[in-house]
C-alpha cells in the first residue's frame, strides 16, 4: 500500500486534533486530559523545532556563503546575483508587513479569546514588556552593537540572539572564502556534511509533524474554544496567499521591464518547475527542473543558470520571508501585542537574513519563523495558531521561491548579455530573428 504523503498526514492530524478536542470539551474532565496528556507532545514538537534552529542557520549559512568561492572569478555576476536576491527578499518582507498591517487578520479575534490565549500561551508577557522598555531606552546604535556577539557560545545558547549567530556564520563563511582552497576544504567538507545531517534531522522532526499538529490543535481548541480564532486563521491564510500572488505579478513585471519578455512566455517556460515546487515544497528537489526550464526554455546561458540558481535555492526565499513577516505580526496581533515600527523593521532584517540560511526543504520555514518570533519578542507558542494551515501555504510559498530564482537568473543574464534564444522555442514572438 502506498504511503500517505506527509502533507495529507498533517491535514488528518489537524482535523483529528480539532475533533478530538471538541469531543473532550463535552466532558468535565476532558480539558484536563488534553492539557496533561496531549499538549506535552505539542510542546515537545515545538521544542524540537527550536532545538534545530541554531544548528540549521549555522550549517546552512556557512555552507551557502562558502559556496560563493567562485565569486572571485565571477565577481560581476556574483555581486548582481546577491544584490538582486537581497532586494527581492526585502520587497517580499515589506509587502507581507504592509498587507498584514492593513488587513489585520489577528484583530478579528475577540478580546475574550485573546485574553485566554495570553493566559494559556504567554507566560512571559511581563518579560517581553521589560525588554521593550529597555529597547526604548537604548541609544540609536544599540542594534548595531547587539549584532556583534562578545561570546558565540552564549549567543548560540539563546534563540533570541539569532542575529548574532547569523553574523558569526556569515563572518565565518567569508573567512573560508578568503583562505587558500586547500586549507578551507576540510572545514568546508565538515560543514557540508554537518548541513546534510541537519537536513536529515529536519526530515525526522517533520515525520512527527502529524502528531505535533494533533496535540497543538487539540490544546488550542480546549484552551480557547472560539470560532473567531479559526476565522482569524482564514484571514491569515488569505493575507499570505494575497502577498504571494502579488510577488508573482511583481516577478512578471520585472521580467517584462528589464528583459522585454512577455509574462505568458515567462510563466509557460517556468510552469513545470512551479508545479513541481508546489507538489514537493522543496526548492532543492525542484532545482534540476528549474535549471532545465531556465536554460532550455527561457534562454538563460548555462554559465549564468548554473551559478545563479543553486545559490538561489539556498539564499533566496522570498515566499518564505513574506510568510514569516505575515505570521509574526499575525501572532502578535492575536496576543494583543502592538509591534512598534522599530520591531517591524527588525522583522524585515531578521526575516531577510534568516531566509539566507533557510534550508530548501519542507518544514524549514517553520524553523526560521522561530528565529523571527524570538528576535521580535513574540511568544513562540503562537506557532500553534498557524501550524494548521502551514503545509498548504508552504506549497504556495515554495512556488514563489522557485519563480523568484528564475526571475533573478533572467535579470542577471540580461545584464551580462547572456540571455539568448531558448533551445526549445515556446513563444517565437519573444525573440527577433536577428
Amino acid at each position: 500500500m502506498k504511503k500517505l504523503a506527509l502533507h495529507w498526514q498533517i491535514v488528518i492530524g489537524m482535523v483529528a486534533g480539532v475533533l478530538f478536542a471538541l469531543l473532550m470539551t463535552q466532558f468535565s474532565w476532558g480539558k484536563m486530559i488534553v492539557t496533561d496528556w496531549v499538549k506535552p507532545f505539542g510542546t515537545i514538537f515545538i521544542n524540537s523545532l527550536k532545538l534545530i534552529a541554531v544548528p540549521l542557520i549555522l550549517a546552512s549559512l556557512i555552507k551557502g556563503v562558502s559556496d560563493l568561492k567562485d565569486i572571485s572569478k565571477l565577481s560581476k555576476m556574483g555581486g548582481r546575483t546577491i544584490g538582486i536576491y537581497i532586494l527581492t527578499t526585502v520587497m517580499a518582507v515589506s509587502i507581507g508587513l504592509v498587507l498584514v498591517n492593513v488587513i489585520k487578520p489577528g484583530n478579528s479575534i475577540s478580546d475574550t479569546t485573546r485574553q485566554e490565549l495570553v493566559e494559556n500561551y504567554s507566560g512571559n508577557t511581563a518579560k517581553y514588556k521589560a525588554q521593550a522598555a529597555k529597547q526604548k531606552e537604548s541609544g540609536p546604535l544599540q542594534a548595531l552593537v547587539d549584532l556583534v556577539p562578545s561570546n558565540f557560545i552564549n549567543a548560540a545558547g539563546d534563540n533570541k540572539n539569532m542575529l548574532q549567530v547569523i553574523f558569526f556564520a556569515i563572518f565565518f563563511g567569508v573567512g573560508l572564502i578568503l583562505i587558500k582552497e586547500k586549507q578551507a576544504k576540510p572545514v568546508k567538507d565538515f560543514f557540508d556534511g554537518f548541513n546534510e545531517v541537519i537536513l536529515k534531522l529536519i526530515d525526522l522532526i517533520m515525520m512527527a509533524a502529524p502528531v505535533g499538529v494533533f496535540a497543538l490543535l487539540a490544546a488550542l481548541v480546549v484552551e480557547s474554544p472560539s470560532l473567531d480564532l479559526f476565522k482569524a486563521l482564514g484571514w491569515y491564510a488569505f493575507t499570505v496567499v494575497l502577498g504571494l500572488a502579488i510577488m508573482i505579478v511583481l516577478y512578471n513585471s520585472m521580467v517584462f521591464i528589464f528583459t522585454k519578455k512577455k509574462p505568458s512566455f515567462f510563466m509557460k517556460g517556468i510552469s513545470p518547475a512551479q508545479l513541481l515546487a508546489f507538489s514537493t515544497s522543496s526548492s532543492a528537489a525542484t532545482l534540476p527542473v528549474t535549471m532545465e526550464r531556465v536554460t532550455e526554455h527561457l534562454g538563460v546561458d548555462e554559465e549564468v543558470s548554473s551559478f545563479v540558481l543553486p545559490i538561489g535555492a539556498t539564499i533566496n526565499m522570498d515566499g518564505t520571508s513574506l510568510y514569516q513577516a505575515v505570521a509574526a505580526v499575525f501572532i502578535a496581533q492575536a496576543f494583543g501585542m502592538d509591534l512598534t515600527l522599530g520591531a517591524q523593521l527588525g522583522i524585515i532584517v531578521t526575516a531577510t537574513l534568516a531566509s539566507i540560511g533557510s534550508a530548501a526543504v519542507p518544514g524549514a520555514g517553520m524553523v526560521m519563523l522561530v528565529i523571527v518570533l524570538a528576535q521580535a519578542g513574540i511568544p513562540e507558542a503562537g506557532l500553534a495558531l498557524i501550524f494548521a494551515v502551514d503545509r498548504p501555504l508552504d506549497m504556495c510559498r515554495t512556488t514563489v521561491n522557485v519563480t523568484g530564482d528564475a526571475t533573478v537568473s533572467m535579470l542577471v543574464a540580461k545584464s551580462l548579455g547572456k540571455l539568448h534564444k531558448p533551445k526549445v522555442k515556446d513563444w517565437d514572438d519573444n525573440y527577433p530573428t536577428k
